[in-house]
């Protein structure tokens, strides 16, 4: 059986391997991973393990941030230090949950359990998204429109007249589907986190594109795309590396 482990904390990513050794000396660990940016990058190069051990909080953020840029075919245990009530809440589904510190006893009867239902896993992914949510922070409603000054006037777009955002020489520019072009009050990062992912994707550090803005795609060097975006734009509009595999898979979802 090989596993991964997701852990930012070196002393607990290296005793959990010692434990699951210890359980059984024939489960081979794959990797060790400390952020989600790490996890992305491995999985562009590895096939899925068996099973994932996965810490929530990592060294670059929640890792549910990993949830939403690939898919991730392996179960799931998680390792936290969730509070009691959030551990009933995950007790009802069927991949397990361990409670930092991790003891020997909890470790094995939560691989014991994941061999039982091995062979059921692909009918348990709907009870893997449901616990998901439920330990899924609260999180700010997709934005519908947004609102513009401009000039004296105030202006509106919806979400459905936005073809592109894109960042230059220190603005964030909104692009609306007819080629009106106007500076917006939010940084990219923030735009990441109040757009709908199966709406808009972020392709690098300077462009937030929609799909349907996307005219055409070539292959670039390095295992990268480059889009031909409408309206057009007079700059290179590449899909980073870190972001290729991801956007596949947005693409194809």
């Amino acid at each position: 059986m090989n596993v991964l482990i997701i852990e930012d904390e070196s002393l607990a990513a290296n005793r959990l391997e010692k434990l699951i050794k210890k359980y059984d000396n024939k489960i081979s660990v794959l990797a060790k991973l400390v952020s989600v940016k790490e996890t992305l990058k491995w999985f562009e190069n590895n096939s899925a393990p068996d099973l994932i051990f996965m810490d929530i909080k990592l060294e670059d953020g929640s890792c549910f941030k990993i949830f939403e840029s690939i898919k991730i075919k392996a179960p799931v245990i998680f390792t936290t230090a969730f509070q009691d009530y959030m551990i009933n809440a995950f007790k009802v589904n069927s991949i397990d949950y361990l409670l930092k510190p991790i003891n020997f006893e909890e470790l094995s009867q939560s691989i014991s359990k994941f061999k039982e239902l091995q062979i059921h896993y692909n009918s348990q992914v709907g009870e893997l998204k449901k616990l998901m949510e439920i330990l899924r922070p609260s999180e700010v409603a997709y934005k519908n429109h947004f609102l513009l000054t401009i000039g004296h006037k105030v202006k509106t777009f919806g979400i459905e007249e936005i073809a592109y955002f894109y960042f230059d020489e220190k603005t964030t520019f909104i692009v609306s589907e007819d080629n009106q072009r106007y500076p917006i009050d939010y940084s990219l990062d923030r735009l990441t986190e109040c757009l709908n992912p199966s709406l808009f994707f972020r392709i690098n550090r300077q462009f937030i594109i929609k799909m349907s803005s996307i005219e055409n795609i070539s292959i670039h060097p390095k295992s990268r795309f480059l889009l031909t975006l409408k309206p057009k734009i007079d700059k290179d509009v590449i899909v980073s590396g870190y972001r290729y595999a991801a956007f596949k898979n947005w693409l194809d979802s």
